[in-house]
C-alpha cells in the first residue's frame, strides 16, 4: 500500500479520495530531522510552506530502505525544497501552479487600494481613538500605470482585473513579449520601474541571482510609487526597502511575504506606511478546495504513470 504523509495543505475530503483509492494518508505536522525520521516509511510528502525541505531532510528520509518517491508543494513556490538535490536522489518535486491564482491576485488588487486610500493605517489610528479624516487624502488608482514584474499566470490575472478598474498596465518578464496579450504594454525591466505609479511583483525567487529590487532600482522608480509583493520576501531587500519609505522615494508598500517567515522585520512591517499581512495570498476556501483538488489529480496521474508504487 502506498504511503502518503501530509504535513499541512491539503483538506479533509481530499484525503479521503485518497484513502478510497486505498491510500494510507496520516495528516501531522512534523519538522527538522524528526520529518525525515518519519519519511522513512513513506513514498510520498506533501507540505506547504511551514516546511523546510533541505538536505539533511532527505538524507534522513532516505537511511535505510528508502521509500521516498515524491514531494508535492501544496502551492507555487517551490523555494523551501532542495529541488536540485531531491531530484538528484531521484526525488520527484512538483507543485500546485494553478490553484492560487486568482486568490493572490485578488489580494494584489485589495492591496492596491488599501494602500492608495489609506485604509490599512487609518484602521489602526481610529483604533487609538484618532479621526485623521483631512490627513489621508488618498488617489484614485483609475487611469494609474500599474507595472507588472511577471506575466505569468498571477500577473496575467492582476492585469486583467487592474485594466477593468481603468489601470493601465505594462509589464516586464523574462520570457519577454506574452502571446495574446496586445492589451498590456511590455517594457524593459527599467522602463517598468521608471513608469509606473503602482508596482507589482509575480515571479518566483532563484537564489542564485539573489535580490531583484535593491536600492539601485528603488533610485530608477518615481518619486512616490506604490510597491506591492505578494511573490517571495528574498526579492526585495528590506533594509532597503524601509530606507526607500523614510526618505519619501516610496508613498506606501502593501506585503504579504518577507526576507524571514516567520520571523519578520518588526521594523518594517510596523512602518506607517506599510501594509503587512501574514502571507495569505492562497489562503481562501476557494483555493484551498483547489489546491487539495489539483493534488488529488497530481497523485492519481503519477500513480498511473509510475510503475514503481502501486495503488
Amino acid at each position: 500500500m502506498c504511503k502518503i504523509l501530509v504535513t499541512d495543505g491539503m483538506n479533509k475530503n481530499a484525503m479521503n479520495n485518497l484513502r478510497k483509492l486505498n491510500i494510507d494518508v496520516e495528516h501531522k505536522f512534523y519538522d527538522g530531522l524528526e520529518l525525515g525520521e518519519k519519511l522513512k516509511d513513506k513514498d510520498i510528502l506533501v507540505i506547504r510552506s511551514k516546511n523546510k525541505i533541505t538536505k539533511e531532510i532527505i538524507d534522513k528520509a532516505l537511511e535505510g530502505n528508502a521509500r521516498l518517491k515524491l514531494i508535492i508543494r501544496s502551492g507555487v513556490g517551490l523555494d523551501n525544497i532542495d529541488v536540485k538535490y531531491a531530484t538528484q536522489k531521484g526525488i520527484k518535486v512538483m507543485n500546485t501552479p494553478c490553484a492560487s491564482t486568482r486568490s493572490v491576485a485578488e489580494l494584489t488588487i485589495g492591496q492596491i487600494i488599501t494602500i492608495a486610500r489609506f485604509v490599512n493605517i487609518a484602521n489602526v489610528t481610529m483604533r487609538d481613538g484618532e479621526w485623521n479624516k483631512k490627513q489621508y487624502i488618498g488617489t484614485e488608482i483609475f487611469g494609474k500605470t500599474l507595472g507588472i514584474i511577471g506575466l505569468g499566470r498571477i500577473g496575467k490575472e492582476v492585469a486583467k482585473m487592474a485594466t477593468a478598474l481603468g489601470m493601465k498596465v505594462i509589464y516586464y518578464d523574462i520570457l519577454g513579449k506574452m502571446e495574446g496579450c496586445q492589451k498590456y504594454k511590455f517594457c524593459s525591466f527599467e522602463e517598468v520601474l521608471k513608469n509606473a505609479d503602482f508596482l507589482t511583483i509575480h515571479i518566483p525567487y532563484d537564489p542564485e541571482k539573489g535580490y531583484l529590487i535593491t536600492k539601485k532600482e528603488f533610485d530608477l522608480m518615481k518619486k512616490g510609487v506604490y510597491f506591492i509583493n505578494n511573490a517571495r520576501g528574498a526579492l526585495v531587500c528590506e533594509r532597503d526597502l524601509i530606507d526607500a519609505l523614510d526618505e519619501g522615494k516610496i508613498e506606501a508598500v502593501a506585503m504579504d511575504v518577507y526576507e524571514n517567515e516567520p520571523n519578520v522585520n518588526l521594523e518594517l512591517v510596523n512602518h506607517p506606511m506599510v501594509s503587512p499581512t501574514p502571507h495569505i495570498g492562497a489562503s481562501t476556501v476557494e483555493a484551498q478546495d483547489r489546491i487539495s483538488k489539483e493534488i488529488v489529480e497530481l497523485l492519481v496521474e503519477y500513480f498511473q504513470d509510475d510503475e514503481k508504487i502501486a495503488l
